[in-house]
């Protein structure tokens, strides 16, 4: 193999590695700093998983988005949409409702945009957003 394409094949692992090991880092330690909300939703085995993530308020709406290549939250609350949130500590029933529509999706990802850094170091994962829609207060 040719040196350059020795070098470039090193920078390559080195970036993998460093996507790998940021994502993994957020998923152990998930902060919770800034505006965080914690989304409880059920996977298919019927048992129910926490998850810290940032909210964003859009004109009184709770959207949350998927920002990283881990995404076990987000594939739970499509497939269960029924979930709880805990904002601030107030625990409410939410519908969990997919942004489809690409005109919603453009909308959203430029008025709460990632800087290239952020993009950079999650390895540029497709971002997906989801609406909270409330359905009550529970227990």
């Amino acid at each position: 193999m040719p040196k350059p394409a020795k070098i470039l094949l090193g920078i390559l692992i080195g970036y993998v590695g460093l996507v790998v090991a940021f994502e993994s880092l957020i998923g152990i330690l998930q902060p919770d700093q800034g505006q965080t909300l914690t989304i409880t939703t059920t996977g298919d085995d019927g048992v129910a998983n926490d998850r810290v993530l940032a909210w964003l308020d859009d004109d009184g709406k709770v959207f949350v988005s998927a920002n990283h290549w881990p995404r076990a939250w987000y594939n739970e609350a499509l497939a269960n949409p029924n979930v709880e949130v805990s904002i601030e500590g107030d625990k409410g029933a939410y519908l969990a409702v997919p942004i489809d529509d690409g005109g919603e999706w453009e909308r959203l990802d430029t008025k709460f945009a990632h800087p290239f850094l952020f993009k950079f170091i999650t390895g540029f994962p497709p971002r997906l957003f989801i609406r909270l829609d409330p359905q009550g207060p529970t227990a």
